[in-house]
């Protein structure tokens, strides 16, 4: 379920909606460091946010400025978010994903001051993490005991490293962890695929 061994054009057949958003990632990456006014444009700023730049809800979601904080983002979708779009389909992956992650960004426009901002799909890939969790408890029927306990696992260590590393959007993280187990019983509904 998440050992990854196709080739290139047969990962992109497969599994397009997570293939355009690790394109979108490096792209914006290259962007983000080649123009400063990019970065400026699609941070999640809060005062902006407050005073009608909704847009930066959504933005956060794709960009990334160090190299190590892309990789660890993208290599996380790689890894988990194929099963997910095979067992929602691409049009509900699509709003799964960046349903939590807009509830992860509106909670910290909610919940952090005026002065915070944030970047990054964090709150998007613990919302795949909420999908699973959900999955594992509720909807058993569509993952094994083995990759269950792999997800679980990963999670805890997730979590924990949450609180450990420094500049961690903490809120981004838990609430996108919780937006994705609240939007999974809505976008599971009829979903018989088991992966």
């Amino acid at each position: 379920m998440f050992v990854r061994t196709e080739n290139f054009r047969t990962f992109i057949r497969l599994y397009p909606i997570v293939s355009f958003i690790i394109g979108a990632h490096i792209l914006l990456f290259i962007a983000v460091n080649l123009s400063p006014y990019v970065l400026q444009l699609t941070v999640g700023f809060n005062y902006y946010i407050g005073v009608g730049e909704y847009w930066r809800l959504i933005t956060p979601i794709f960009i990334h400025q160090s190299f190590p904080h892309l990789l660890f983002n993208t290599f996380s979708l790689y890894l988990f978010g194929p099963a997910l779009e095979r067992i929602l389909g691409k049009f509900k992956f699509v709003i799964g994903y960046i349903g939590a992650g807009v509830i992860a960004n509106v909670a910290t426009f909610l919940l952090e001051g005026p002065g915070y901002s944030h970047i990054g799909a964090s709150g998007a890939i613990f919302g795949l993490f909420g999908f699973f969790v959900y999955i594992i408890y509720a909807r058993k029927e569509l993952m094994d005991q083995q990759n269950s306990q792999l997800i679980l696992t990963i999670l805890v260590l997730s979590v924990v490293m949450t609180f450990v590393m420094p500049n961690i959007n903490i809120l981004g993280h838990l609430f996108g962890l919780v937006g994705g187990a609240a939007l999974a019983p809505i976008l599971l509904t009829g979903t018989k695929r088991r992966v």
